[in-house]
């Protein structure tokens, strides 16, 4: 049986698309049921070793959806599809034609050459180059908070500063969809506490669509509109969150939420809540 084709968001460098490999597409856009991506049974294999098994999953334009799952369970791998940095073995992926993604991973991956502003440029690379760059740059990192530290290098920033740097470099462009691959799971805790309302202040203003991976219970309670939980490579849990924000940790609502991830990924009694 044919699993089509990928025909988008390969890399320049990636080989050719084989028969073998699931599909990629990007639809015209719409406005019915404003949906800004769609899986539909996309697997993953490594070798004999399967990832993914059958994700389907539609994520709202504007949504902020967390993902969480232990270590290994396919939600690095799934997010990595999102953005384009690998393929589907079977299954499709389909998004706008005019959407643009960008990913922000948990080291902040600066370059030590290039001082802030020009690493946040990086960003708009095949967009904006020169003074209309600059200007971009300097406009975001006013946003996170670092306009004053434009002209520096990275290594007088501490971890906090970097990674609101790369968060930065990720939004630069406006994109439509923000992948995180645990970009807070290296900070202290007050520091991650500090980025996580940052986010979703920038969130909120922006109105892009976030899609984060973490392994932080509590954070994707206080940040998602919805969980998603992965459990050897399928939806074992998909969570509304109805809390109103700004979200205060330690209410009654937000403990319950906690706890009914927290039963699904342990297997310890009811998920419903």
């Amino acid at each position: 049986m044919s699993t089509g084709n990928v025909t988008t968001l390969r890399r320049p460098d990636a080989p050719p698309s084989l028969p073998s490999q699931g599909k990629i597409e990007q639809r015209e856009k719409t406005t019915e049921g404003k949906v800004a991506f769609s899986f539909r049974n996309v697997a993953k294999s490594f070798g004999d070793k399967p990832v993914l098994r059958g994700i389907d999953l539609d994520v709202r334009e504007g949504e902020f959806l967390a993902i969480i799952g232990k270590s290994g369970c396919g939600k690095s791998t799934l997010l990595r599809i999102l953005a384009g940095l690998d393929t589907p073995t079977t299954g499709t992926v389909s998004k706008d034609a005019s959407s643009r993604t960008r990913m922000m991973f948990q080291e902040p991956r600066l370059l030590p050459w290039e001082r802030i502003a020009s690493n946040v440029s990086v960003g708009l690379t095949g967009i904006a180059k020169g003074e209309a760059a600059q200007e971009q740059a300097l406009t975001i990192l006013e946003e996170v908070g670092l306009k004053d530290r434009a002209g520096e290098w990275p290594y007088v920033l501490s971890g906090g500063q970097k990674q609101r740097v790369a968060l930065a470099r990720a939004l630069v462009a406006h994109p439509q969809i923000l992948a995180l691959d645990e970009p807070l799971g290296a900070l202290d805790a007050l520091t991650r506490i500090e980025m996580q309302l940052l986010l979703e202040r920038i969130w909120r203003k922006q109105k892009f669509t976030a899609v984060l991976v973490t392994h932080d219970v509590s954070e994707a309670v206080a940040l998602a509109d919805r969980i998603v939980v992965i459990d050897e490579g399928r939806i074992a849990l998909d969570l509304d969150v109805k809390l109103p924000r700004p979200r205060r940790h330690g209410t009654a609502e937000f403990a319950r939420l906690e706890e009914q991830v927290l039963n699904q990924l342990f297997g310890r009694g009811d998920t419903n809540g």
